[in-house]
């Protein structure tokens, strides 16, 4: 019984991988999955309930592989390196695309939002770490929402694999703007403390302008 439930799971993320959300049917799932589509039902009440747990299931997976490599991130020019090398691996086993087809279900049905904002928060959660790590003593450290810039970098890497469908050399800008960001946080730390006590002034008349 565990074993159907896990065929259905993978037959859910295959099935939007390959077909996209509006073609994610318990029939379509139930035919990835090599099971009757009945099961579906059977295990989990609705295509929605398994669209859901399909992607908390692959989310945690995924986030699995990569976490030791979260964890041996010692800059934000590193954190950006695993973050490009990351976009390629997932674009390229099609996981991004379960993750765009899920926030583009989300829009029209409430149901998967929960499930769809589960499963980037486990990516998040990573990068806020990473970002806690390598920015604690930068002259960034008291500017920024470490919390927010966390979400804005899981948005960015999603907003990516959409961009990149249509502008492949435009991402790949995009990639190379950060990395050059990275690089302009890591200059500003080899400049030394004379430097970094004028950049921090900057920062506080900044805002509190």
């Amino acid at each position: 019984m565990g074993d159907t439930r896990t065929r259905l799971l993978e037959g859910a993320l295959e099935t939007l991988r390959t077909q996209g959300i509006a073609k994610a049917s318990a029939r379509a799932i139930a035919s990835a999955a090599g099971v009757n589509q009945a099961l579906v039902f059977y295990h989990f009440g609705s295509v929605d309930e398994l669209l859901a747990a399909a992607m908390r299931h692959g989310s945690e997976q995924r986030v699995a592989v990569y976490r030791d490599r979260f964890a041996s991130v010692t800059s934000l020019k590193e954190l950006l390196d695993l973050g490009r090398s990351l976009h390629t691996e997932e674009r390229a086993e099609g996981n991004l695309t379960v993750l765009a087809q899920m926030l583009a279900g989300s829009q029209t049905d409430e149901r998967l939002a929960p499930a769809t904002a589960g499963g980037l928060a486990l990516w998040v959660a990573e990068v806020e770490e990473v970002l806690n790590r390598v920015l604690t003593g930068t002259p960034l450290a008291e500017f920024v929402d470490v919390a927010g810039l966390a979400r804005a970098t899981a948005a960015a890497f999603v907003g990516l694999e959409l961009y990149e469908g249509v502008d492949r050399d435009g991402a790949e800008r995009a990639f190379d703007s950060l990395e050059q960001l990275a690089g302009l946080v890591a200059l500003l730390e080899d400049m030394g403390p004379l430097v970094r006590r004028t950049v921090r002034s900057r920062l506080r008349k900044a805002n509190s302008g």
